[in-house]
């Protein structure tokens, strides 16, 4: 009987070097694990490569879908940019040919319903950011806000201040539409 504590004795223990047929079968199952991990590594790589190829596509139609609204609602904007200021000058256009329907009316009504289609002529266009410029005279001539027309003397009044308002002018949305055509006062 051979002692199992004595691993010469023992035939199942291995003695010595490996054989080159075990050292190739290693070398072989090596192979063959590293074979299958690439493998596998590469089966990971085409599946998240798709994935990607997959958001890319998904990512530039969201894009494109993005621009093509964008572009409808610039189009819609400059089509309907008016719109409200539109909206808003109806009623004026209204009073307007309220008045004229009006056969019999006196001069006093007339002057009446102009007055009450100025105020909402106004009125609409403060709605939408026109504002009124109309210096009063004696304040400062500003060649942002003011055209000066001529200068002509004005006694008991500072130089280059606002001697009159020959036409008022307008802002839209604190842009200069159309500046106040002034007269300024002259150095002595």
């Amino acid at each position: 009987m051979t002692d199992p504590k004595n691993p010469q004795q023992n035939p199942q223990t291995l003695q010595g070097e490996p054989s080159p047929e075990e050292l190739e079968a290693a070398q072989a199952a090596n192979d063959a694990d590293a074979l299958a991990a690439a493998q596998a590594e590469i089966a990971a790589l085409q599946a998240k490569n798709a994935d990607l190829a997959d958001q890319f596509l998904r990512a530039q139609a969201d894009v494109q879908n993005a621009r093509r609204r964008a572009d409808e609602e610039v189009s819609k904007g400059r089509k309907f940019a008016i719109e409200g200021f539109a909206e808003s000058l109806l009623p004026v256009l209204d009073s307007l040919e309220a008045g004229l329907a009006i056969q019999d009316a006196t001069a006093e009504h007339l002057r009446e319903g102009t007055e009450a289609t100025l105020r909402q002529l106004k009125s609409a266009l403060e709605r939408n950011k026109v504002i009124e410029i109309a210096p009063p005279a004696g304040s400062k001539f500003d060649p942002h806000l003011h055209q000066a027309i001529s200068v002509v003397p004005a006694p008991g009044q500072e130089p280059n201040t606002i001697a009159s308002v020959l036409q008022k002018g307008y802002t839209i949305a604190d842009r200069i539409l159309r500046p106040a055509l002034v007269t300024v006062s002259s150095p002595s």
